[in-house]
């Protein structure tokens, strides 16, 4: 998700080698001007980060480590913005949140990641569809309630946005919702309609939150389009939807310096997990390598049942991880959302994380194979795969219409991840896992 930038601050902090080199501090801001101009990062803000970078380093004396320090310090006060971080509920439910951006920014589908983050948090959710200017808005937020099973608010009879957010806001008082998302309609420009629009329905709801979702693929257009709504509506946050594509990067920065508003969540993939939540310190600690332990942690517990977690760990130490587990880990890992925003989370091996992005832990044809050969199996086999024989194999192919040198293939992999497992729940942890990811990059088990 931070590659393009990440890279490019590596080669700056490499320009530098030795000490009091003035030479190379200089090619170092040099590399660090190109590369932020490059991600779209405005110029003021770029002319602003070097001068203090420039003066901090020198202050502390020329090095690799001083460098990077000033590095890390002023990108950390530049995205934190005055304001909240992550979610924060209201004293008296329910809490309120309205939506806006501009149409095809992908409000509707952050609206349902929203959503779910706060369902596997155990939250009581209502999505109200207040878009009533896009053709299937309506539809399409109900059909992510249904996917994300949430209740939804959705009358294709009632034709006045305020109407709809009143009928909202009263079934969530009603019936005890913890959050209600009001998805709110956007415009392919800004527009004095839309404007007049969006104010009455803040009127009505009053709203704890309002977040205003911005394509990262904008650039600097979503940077103006944020100020234009932060005046009119006084926004409380920003969701990047989009990251994950072909972003430059540089938004993330130029919202949080230039609008002076929070970034409180990232869309970091396609799927409904994909959203994380922005805290400065921890996204630059991303953007420097070093990985995000903590919101890789935060995330797991939200999803990952703590006797069941146990329970595989005892089986993965004895050697005894079967066909079950590994489904019921990978309905687990879905959960959590792209395989390449989780690496990415993990010290050293954010460099991996482009490798991988596109691994589909639901659609890939390696996992849809080994899918099938376990759907072919008996309970008993599943439980215990050593009773694979010759003649279970051949029967097993046939079910789930592989060759038999496929079925070989996966097996022998599945037995090699399993003994990789068990490496990896001993004290060499960290180091196992890099070897294990390493394998998995060509996708399925490690050979």
């Amino acid at each position: 998700m931070f590659e393009s930038l990440s890279n490019s601050f590596q080669n700056a902090i490499n320009k530098i080698r030795f000490k009091d080199d003035e030479k190379a501090l200089k090619r170092a801001l040099d590399e660090l001007k190109k590369s932020l101009l490059k991600a779209d990062v405005h110029h003021k803000v770029v002319k602003e980060l070097l001068s203090v970078v420039e003066r901090e380093t020198k202050l502390k004396g020329i090095g690799k480590e001083n460098f990077l320090s000033a590095l890390k310090n002023e990108l950390t006060q530049i995205l934190t913005a005055p304001g909240k971080q992550g979610f924060v509920y209201s004293s008296t439910p329910p809490t309120v949140v309205m939506m806006a951006g501009l149409q095809g920014s992908g409000k509707t589908t952050t609206s349902g990641k929203l959503a779910y983050y706060l369902k596997l948090r155990k939250k009581r959710v209502l999505l109200a569809a207040a878009d009533l200017q896009r053709l299937a808005a309506v539809e399409q937020l109900r059909q992510i309630a249904n996917q994300i099973e949430v209740d939804v608010f959705a009358d294709e009879s009632i034709k006045d946005p305020i109407e709809v957010a009143k009928q909202a806001l009263a079934k969530a008082k009603d019936g005890n919702y913890d959050v209600l998302i009001v998805d709110t309609a956007g415009r392919l420009a800004i527009d004095n309609e839309l404007m007049d629009e969006i104010k009455r329905v803040k009127e009505v709801l009053q709203p704890d939150e309002i977040f205003y979702v911005a394509d990262s693929l904008t650039g600097q257009d979503a940077v103006r389009s944020a100020a234009t709504f932060n005046k009119e509506l006084s926004l409380t946050g920003v969701i990047l939807s989009k990251y994950d594509g072909d972003s430059k990067g540089g938004v993330a920065l130029g919202i949080a310096k230039q609008i002076g508003v929070p970034l409180r969540f990232i869309g970091s993939g396609e799927k409904m997990p994909d959203l994380e939540v922005f805290i400065p310190d921890r996204i630059v600690g991303r953007l420097m390598g070093a990985g995000d332990i903590e919101s890789l942690a935060e995330k797991a517990s939200a999803v990952i049942d703590e006797k069941e977690a146990k329970k595989v760990a005892r089986k993965i130490k004895k050697g005894q991880f079967n066909f079950n587990d590994f489904l019921e880990q990978l309905e687990q890992m879905k959960k959590l959302g792209s395989l390449k925003s989780l690496i990415g989370m993990i010290p050293g091996l954010n460099k991996m994380a482009g490798a991988l992005k596109d691994i589909d832990l639901e659609n890939s044809s390696e996992i849809k194979k080994i899918k099938a050969l376990i759907s072919s199996m008996t309970p008993k086999e599943r439980e215990n795969p050593d009773l694979l024989n010759n003649s279970r194999k051949r029967r097993i192919a046939q079910g789930a219409g592989l060759s038999q040198m496929e079925v070989n293939k996966i097996l022998k992999q599945f037995k090699n991840a399993a003994k990789m497992a068990k490496k990896f729940s001993g004290k060499k942890g960290m180091q196992d896992l890099q070897n294990l990811m390493s394998q998995m990059q060509g996708g399925g088990f490690p050979r």
